[in-house]
């Protein structure tokens, strides 16, 4: 069973309050709060792998004992159930105090390998962060959650995991469009795990209070426990801490060339949702490319502005890097001029990763021939005419010609349209290959590394709105049927051939599939 060992309450100071109004908190980091019991929970999807990787068995997952634990009904032995004080740039302008308004932290579990991770509830009911909400989740977006957290970990992107998803059997009120017409729908809770889910959020509402010792606080216990590397190698406290921001840009630069390789869009890439350790945290509204788009966004709060838009992720990181910076930047010994190279850090830490993202998805060394730059001119196309991201490079790695490509295309037409400039752009990739694989077998090894770099399935939006719409009948068997074709993202799955399809026509306009709002 699971092991509590609640290191960051005894690190930290309390809120002295333990009453569950909202409220400005100050002088602590944490509040006590207990989750609120729901009326029948019922756990519908779990991931084995998360469990195991706890050291929970799949029967003791299954107890009422641990169902209640995970529905906020009850706590296990250990447990301490708590919500952070956070507060973040959204959109662009600071936001003041945000904090846990909906996520409830059970404490800090030790694995049988000695690993350390959080365990926190999401949809458990109100903290003192709520504000005006009522710290509640609904079914929709807690499917999308799980489910995404478990599909984004097996495409070896780093990332939040996902325990548990419990039906709570009361309904929650909610205005997915924003339109005044609210509706009852059915609430669920997640279990999220990771190892931390400190976001940069958590060290700006300190500078921006002047609570000096407290960010000094954190920022020491961020180093010594999650970057023990950095806290051994430097003496000097500035010193130390401008490494580790320096680590920290790195870590976000390598996690936005991995969204760009799958086509995942964060949808809301607030300051509050950016983890200090490089994972993918908080998946609201979030979505998938189908087809090559660097201006869609998800995020129908986005829609105008698009902010947040798939090509502008990696410029909008390094934008929350530096604000990121800009709290750091308020203890008295750390250098301005070093946090500013440690931020430099980043271009050169993404353009690294994103190239070696690229050459391996294209199944080449070097893109650059005698005509020019071959991604650049791939690009150029994807943005003529509708091109399926994931089906074109998962085709790619197989073609003999540009002919393998055309069902990547959305439309007969365009293709008709662009073949030729495709015949001509694959006859140039192919002579680059023959260049640097001239015997069959290293070609034979290109195709093999290409299948490992090229998804095959991603959880496309109209996927998950569907095992949404069957949950909503009643029918949980499509959400375990799509966690386990994510959990082999990369293999050849003739049984489920359909979950790679194209997105339909239907799906353009359907609610949840193309646009999504915060409204969860």
């Amino acid at each position: 069973m699971l092991q509590f060992d609640n290191r960051f309450l005894r690190t930290f100071p309390g809120d002295a309050s333990a009453a569950p109004h909202s409220r400005q908190v100050h002088g602590a980091i944490w509040s006590h709060v207990k989750p609120t019991p729901v009326s029948a929970p019922q756990l519908i999807a779990y991931s084995i792998e998360v469990a195991q990787m706890l050291g929970i068995s799949e029967s003791a997952l299954q107890s009422s004992a641990v169902v209640s634990a995970l529905a906020g009904n009850a706590t296990l032995p250990g447990m301490e159930t708590y919500a952070t004080v956070y507060g973040g740039h959204q959109f662009g302008n600071w936001a003041g105090q945000l904090g846990d308004g909906r996520a409830i932290l059970l404490g800090e579990t030790v694995s049988p390998s000695g690993a350390r991770f959080e365990l926190q509830l999401k949809g458990a009911g109100p903290t003192p962060y709520s504000r005006r909400a009522d710290g509640r989740a609904v079914l929709r977006s807690s499917i999308r959650e799980f489910l995404c957290s478990e599909a984004m970990h097996h495409l070896g992107v780093p990332t939040t995991r996902a325990l548990s998803l419990v039906l709570t059997g009361d309904r929650v009120e909610r205005d997915m469009f924003y339109d005044g017409n609210p509706e009852l729908e059915p609430g669920a809770i997640v279990c999220r795990v990771a190892p931390s889910f400190l976001r940069f959020g958590h060290y700006e509402i300190f500078a921006s209070r002047g609570e000096s010792a407290l960010l000094r606080t954190l920022v020491d216990y961020t180093i010594a426990t999650y970057y023990p590397a950095i806290n051994n190698a430097y003496i000097a406290p500035g010193e130390r801490i401008c490494a580790w921001y320096g680590e920290v840009c790195e870590r976000t630069a390598e996690l936005m060339a991995d969204w760009m390789r799958v086509g995942f869009v964060h949808g809301v890439m607030n300051t509050d949702n950016m983890s200090i350790l490089g994972l993918t945290i908080d998946y609201g509204p979030y979505g998938w490319i189908d087809n090559f788009d660097p201006g869609w966004t998800p995020n129908t709060t986005d829609a105008q502005g698009r902010r947040y838009a798939f090509g502008r992720q990696p410029g909008i990181a390094q934008w929350n890097l530096a604000r990121l910076g800009d709290a750091l930047a308020t203890l008295e010994d750390v250098s301005t001029d070093a946090l500013a190279a440690s931020l430099a850090r980043y271009e050169h830490a993404y353009g690294a990763a994103i190239t070696r993202a690229y050459s391996a998805k294209l199944g080449v060394s070097h893109w650059v021939d005698d005509e020019g730059d071959l991604l650049d001119e791939l690009f150029a196309l994807f943005g003529e005419a509708e091109i399926d991201m994931t089906l074109f490079f998962r085709a790619l790695c197989r073609a003999t010609n540009a002919e393998a490509l055309s069902e990547t295309f959305y439309s007969p037409e365009a293709w008709r349209s662009l073949s030729a400039r495709v015949q001509r752009w694959f006859a140039r990739l192919d002579a680059q290959v023959l260049r640097e694989n001239p015997s069959a077998e290293a070609r034979a090894a290109r195709v093999a590394a290409m299948l490992r770099a090229n998804p095959k399935y991603v959880l496309r939006n109209y996927l998950a709105q569907q095992a949404i719409d069957a949950a909503h009948a009643g029918d949980f068997t499509q959400i375990d049927r799509l966690l386990e074709v994510m959990r082999r993202p990369y293999d050849e799955q003739p049984e489920h051939e359909s979950i790679a399809a194209k997105r339909p026509e239907w799906a353009r306009v359907k609610a949840g599939c193309s646009m999504l709002s915060c409204s969860s």
